[in-house]
């Protein structure tokens, strides 16, 4: 592992007591100033990490170490791709370089990682419940001194659940909560709806802000008069937002004292704000402004979400390295379905796209470009995208609801109760279905085979490859078809010449690729090409085996199991997805049913949380890759590839 030099501040921290320590409020831009430097000359070689998160925080990230006596003050960072300079901070600078690497520190906040990281995230909108239910706790033990802090971006702020907890908060009037509301207007791609429009309002009225500033100068100049300043300074804040802003603060109408819109890269005056703030009990929210990638030059004035997670690149000039082929290379499955959506909807009227906060991650944006009109961007909400889709479909449309499959389980009880219980033709395209890589535990698609298949009325799919894809968008999208899931993985697929002539598919029906005499190898989705290329190195050990592309997991083709279970007692199932209760399983049930009897072994991800690393790394370390496949069947086949070459 490379070595990275630090700055002459960041090199005499470990941990925050250092900064704590070493350091007066006069240097912390000199520590932000090295946290940032460090970021961006640790990702400018790594990659393979997010980016203008972190920067946009660190003057934030400082200031809440050196101030809050942090890891007793609990600090709770919402999703975490910000974190970065907290990790560094906090005794995890010298193995920052194995960020997101297989056996390296996670990309997203950790317990197990540090006593630091106070809760797990990965998913959005989670801190503001977790840092109340914390100060809930310590109350409860006494611990009422102790701070709770969550840091949330206004991408995140749009989720349920975040209202959920303010909503909680604002009744726990002597809880020890700030809230720390990161408006940058960005999460991934640029947020949408009524929420940004309303931060937008207050950071921009200038009338407002002025006035504000004014009446808490001249506050400070008369507050000898004693403790009735503060009850006056809160009623003339409330008369201002409500009257220059004509409207009343969301906020404090959930019982929160509201502080701000101020500047989140002043170090110092974030510092001395914070101070002010630990000496105000009961809840609070402090309304930051900042810059997603701000302080390095490119990530400012280039696209935001190209920096979210830019890869290796340039430091100096900026250029995002990009690695080209020498040859023609398969397209993104997701490139695959934003293509074909928009050649759908070309020639069906009835289609709409939607995606909660994805567009580009989804590739939607290409039909939200191509017919703005017809695709919706919900923001961060599964569960509105889903019941939303559901209002649509009743009206006759044909909804894609498009969402990665580790985000969809936010929306299970719509899924079951709006769509499903109502038989409503909605298209779940679940994106990222398996395992995702770097991003790790919170971000793989394990379960979606499981929890899809588990619904009445539901249709559960995975194509084996990019026309497949095309094909069950194509009959997904036909008259009376009722809710059907199609799941595909991150990554590229394997056919350059992918634009085929789009074709129905019966509903529940496999496909045989490939006969045999030893071994039955059934397969769903992508890894079907795992065992497409370890089915030729076995022919070459002298193993037989048959392949058969199921491409639904329910209905599932239970001609295609009669004929596998009547002819091989030797079978092996391959799924990109647990394997507790998935494709392997629904294999299982039907041959119990069946009175059938036959050594199934099942290939998949076992029943464990399966951490960061690359796809390749982790097909194998899970043991469903190729020659996963190629020594299960080996084994199974009862001979040797050398005694079968003989026999042969």
């Amino acid at each position: 592992m490379k070595k990275f030099q630090t700055g002459p501040f960041l090199s005499q921290i470990d941990i925050p007591a250092d900064l704590r320590s070493k350091f007066q409020h006069e240097d912390l831009p000199g520590v932000a100033d090295d946290v940032r430097q460090y970021i961006v000359d640790v990702i400018s070689e790594i990659g393979n990490s997010h980016f203008g998160a972190s920067l946009g925080v660190v003057e934030l990230t400082v200031a809440l170490h050196y101030v809050f006596d942090t890891p007793y003050d609990q600090l709770v960072w919402d999703v975490g791709h910000q974190a970065y300079g907290h990790k560094i901070l906090t005794g995890r600078k010298d193995v920052f370089p194995t960020n997101r690497t297989k056996g390296g520190i996670s990309g997203f906040p950790k317990r197990s990682e540090s006593e630091y990281d106070t809760f797990g995230v990965g998913h959005s909108s989670t801190s503001i419940s977790a840092a109340l239910g914390m100060a809930v706790a310590n109350r409860y033990k006494g611990e009422k001194e102790r701070q709770h802090i969550a840091v949330i971006g206004d991408g995140a702020m749009t989720a349920g659940l975040a209202f959920e907890g303010l909503n909680h908060a604002g009744f726990e009037k002597d809880a020890n909560l700030l809230v720390i509301l990161n408006d940058n207007c960005m999460s991934i791609d640029p947020n949408v709806g009524a929420l940004k429009e309303y931060l937008t309002d207050i950071t921009t009225s200038h009338t407002y802000n002025k006035v504000k500033d004014e009446v808490w100068n001249l506050l400070g100049k008369i507050s000898k008069f004693g403790p009735d300043a503060q009850s006056v300074a809160s009623k003339i804040s409330s008369a201002l937002k409500g009257s220059l802003l004509k409207q009343s603060n969301l906020f404090e109408s959930l019982n929160f004292r509201y502080f701000g819109p101020v500047d989140g890269h002043d170090a110092i005056g974030l510092a001395k704000i914070l101070e002010d703030l630990k000496d105000i009990p009961g809840p609070k929210i402090l309304h930051c402004i900042t810059r997603k990638g701000a302080g390095y030059k490119f990530s400012e004035e280039g696209n935001p979400t190209q920096w979210h997670a830019p890869g290796v690149f340039n430091k100096e000039t900026g250029e995002i390295v990009k690695v080209v082929p020498k040859s023609p290379q398969p397209p993104k499955y997701q490139d695959v379905f934003g293509h074909t959506i928009v050649e759908l909807a070309e020639k069906n009227e009835k289609i709409m796209g939607i995606t909660p906060a994805m567009p580009s991650g989804c590739s939607l944006n290409i039909m939200m470009e191509a017919m703005p009109e017809r695709t919706f961007d919900v923001g961060i909400a599964e569960q509105h995208a889903v019941t939303f889709s559901a209002g649509l479909a009743t009206q006759g449309m044909v909804p894609f609801c498009n969402i990665y499959s580790s985000f969809m389980q936010r929306a299970f009880d719509q899924v079951l109760h709006d769509v499903a219980l109502q038989n409503l033709n909605v298209v779940f395209c679940l994106d990222r279905g398996g395992l995702v890589g770097a991003d790790g535990a919170t971000h793989h698609g394990a379960y979606d085979l499981a929890y899809m298949r588990m619904i009445p009325n539901m249709v559960v799919s995975a194509p084996m490859n990019e026309e497949e894809l095309r094909n069950l968008m194509f009959t997904a999208q036909q008259e009376n078809m009722g809710p059907f899931t199609i799941r595909y993985p991150r990554g590229n697929g394997v056919m350059t010449e992918w634009k085929t002539p789009l074709k129905p598919i019966k509903v529940g029906q496999g496909r045989k690729l490939t006969s045999g005499e030893d071994v039955a190898i059934l397969t769903i989705g992508h890894p079907g090409n795992f065992a497409h290329e370890a089915i030729k190195q076995l022919q070459e050990k002298g193993i037989s085996a048959a392949h058969y592309d199921m491409r639904f997991v329910k209905p599932i083709d239970e001609t295609l199991l009669h004929e596998v279970f009547s002819k091989f007692n030797k079978v092996i199932t391959v799924e990109d997805g647990c394997i507790m209760g998935g494709f392997g399983s629904a294999v299982l049930e039907f041959m119990a049913d069946q009175n059938y009897a036959a050594q199934v072994i099942r290939l998949g991800i076992p029943d464990k949380y399966v951490h960061h690393g690359t796809q390749k790394e982790l097909w194998a370390d899970c043991g469903y890759d190729i020659n996963a496949i190629i020594e299960t069947a080996e084994k199974v086949a009862g001979k040797s590839s050398s005694e079968k070459t003989a026999a042969s």
